[in-house]
């Protein structure tokens, strides 16, 4: 097989709750997302997906994503995208850096694979573990009466697993915190998610009021790894790091450092799902626990986050994000979707959803 075409498009996914807050003033209504579509000499064709969380979450931006993806698709002409190793030498031969662009291709080419096999994309990770999983809810930042009523509203939903959006004043913070902690129950998780948003010394007074919570996870309390050590070594509360960790490598040297129990793992950060399941078997090894879920996305990225977490074992996985419950847009039909907060990977070969081409409208550009 090899590829002959690839085709690049853009669409807007607006937050279907208005306004998306996090720590450090960063509030996202609407993002651009870019949608790769790979075709080949045998008729079959696979679809991935990107989208940053704005210019300032991480070193990533919906624009550097498109300009980075027009700048390596030439490459790929004429690759057989079933080999995956293959087309991740030709992804840096042609472009260093820029693994979040990177990832779009990358699972274009799993859904290929599975296509080309007569299979799903989670028997190809490894194996089918589990037929569903829990999905959590972020909670934006707000103040505390705000984020319990949409606690409690989520709760009549189904969902019993929270991320709280903190990270601004350490003492509000730790309300938020306490009185979403008495909204809920015993079987609830709570993960108060500061976004490194925290100098160290608030990160430190926020810990400490923190620990009587013994339903609460901590994640990424700060901006830097040596910083996110420096409260990990002073807290019992378990600890889950995030953007900090942005590679094999970090997560190696932060678990070694004794630095956290989970990982939060965002597909787009590792190249996609090559480099995610590599990741995911580590921390495995290691006996982390890891979120699955990407930077933000539709239906193609959940489909992708579905399949890495259904061949991921139950006892490992601590939560996973559908991020097309949290948009109004849906280019696969809403594929797939949650039911009352569990999620379940598509069964059909590859991905396991259908595309709808008309709603994305014209190709932003095309290499062959």
């Amino acid at each position: 097989m090899k590829i002959t075409n690839i085709e690049v498009y853009g669409y807007e996914l607006s937050y279907r709750h208005g306004s998306y807050v996090m720590s450090g003033g960063q509030v996202v209504s609407s993002l651009p997302s870019t949608v790769v579509r790979i075709l080949t000499d045998e008729g079959l064709d696979g679809w991935g997906e990107v989208c940053p969380l704005g210019p300032l979450y991480l070193s990533s931006h919906a624009g550097g994503a498109r300009a980075a993806i027009h700048e390596i698709i030439p490459s790929l002409i004429g690759k057989d995208p079933t080999n995956l190793s293959a087309i991740h030498i030709a992804m840096n031969n042609a472009l260093r850096g820029h693994s979040y662009a990177k990832s779009a291709i990358d699972v274009a080419c799993w859904d290929l694979f599975g296509k080309a096999l007569n299979t799903d994309v989670a028997t190809l990770l490894g194996g089918r573990l589990q037929e569903s999983f829990p999905l959590y809810k972020a909670v934006p930042l707000g103040s505390a009466t705000e984020m319990q009523s949409y606690v409690l509203a989520c709760k009549d939903e189904g969902v019993r697993h929270f991320q709280l959006k903190i990270g601004a004043d350490p003492y509000e913070d730790a309300n938020r915190v306490k009185l979403i902690f008495e909204s809920t129950d015993d079987d609830d998780y709570i993960i108060a998610d500061a976004n490194g948003g925290w100098r160290l010394q608030d990160a430190m007074i926020a810990a400490k009021l923190l620990e009587p919570f013994d339903r609460v996870f901590f994640e990424e309390p700060c901006k830097t790894l040596e910083e996110c050590l420096y409260v990990r070594k002073h807290t019992h509360l378990p600890m889950v790091l995030d953007e900090v960790i942005t590679d094999e490598n970090t997560m190696l040297r932060a678990f070694y450092s004794e630095g956290m129990e989970a990982i939060n793992l965002k597909i787009s950060k590792f190249a996609g799902l090559t480099g995610s399941k590599l990741v995911r078997d580590i921390a495995d090894s290691l006996g982390l626990r890891v979120t699955i879920e990407d930077t933000w996305g539709g239906d193609l990225v959940t489909a992708a986050v579905s399949h890495l977490a259904a061949s991921t074992k139950a006892d490992q996985t601590l939560t996973v994000s559908f991020m097309n419950d949290w948009n109004n847009e849906h280019i696969a039909g809403y594929q797939p979707r949650s039911v009352r907060s569990t999620g379940s990977a598509p069964t059909a070969p590859g991905l396991g959803i259908e595309i709808d081409i008309k709603a994305l409208g014209k190709p932003l550009f095309i290499a062959n």
